[in-house]
């Protein structure tokens, strides 16, 4: 093989092994950030992760919001109308957050089994709600009530 093919055979691995290490870096990148979503039942049926962050959806159940201790944590419960799970948040709810209302948590389970929330996401109309909170709720609607 003479020198100049030799040299451009070397450049050639050298950029296909750099184009494979940059892919493999964004995909572990990807993987490590991508986040699911989660309904209560799935969270009380054990389907969602112990040690990664997820999203969890539901109605807020009326008359569950607390304000324990003198801080800015709130405590409450979400529901898709079959399961509840507790859900603690600490720092200043968004103006649209009430009791009855769909939102979207973004969060981890502790050792406890109670949902801790780093950010808390309210729909933003009267009509609008999260197609996969919509979907959960749709689900476990009691009939009486989906009409």
């Amino acid at each position: 093989m003479n020198p100049a093919r030799r040299q451009r055979l070397i450049l050639i691995i050298v950029m296909v092994t750099g184009i494979a290490i940059a892919v493999a870096f964004a995909l572990k990148s990807f993987n490590e950030n991508l986040m699911y979503f989660f309904s209560t039942s799935d969270v009380v049926a054990g389907k969602a992760p112990k040690a990664a962050l997820f999203r969890l959806g539901g109605m807020v159940v009326k008359g569950t919001v607390q304000h324990p201790g003198k801080g800015l944590m709130v405590q409450f419960k979400l529901t898709d109308f079959s399961k509840e799970v507790t859900v603690e948040y600490t720092g200043i709810l968004p103006d649209l957050f009430r009791e009855g209302q769909g939102i979207v948590a973004n969060g981890a389970l502790d050792a406890r089994g109670v949902f801790v929330a780093e950010e808390v996401l309210a729909k933003h109309d009267e009509n609008y709600m999260p197609p996969e909170v919509k979907a959960s709720l749709k689900k476990n609607m009691p009939t009486e009530t989906a009409q």
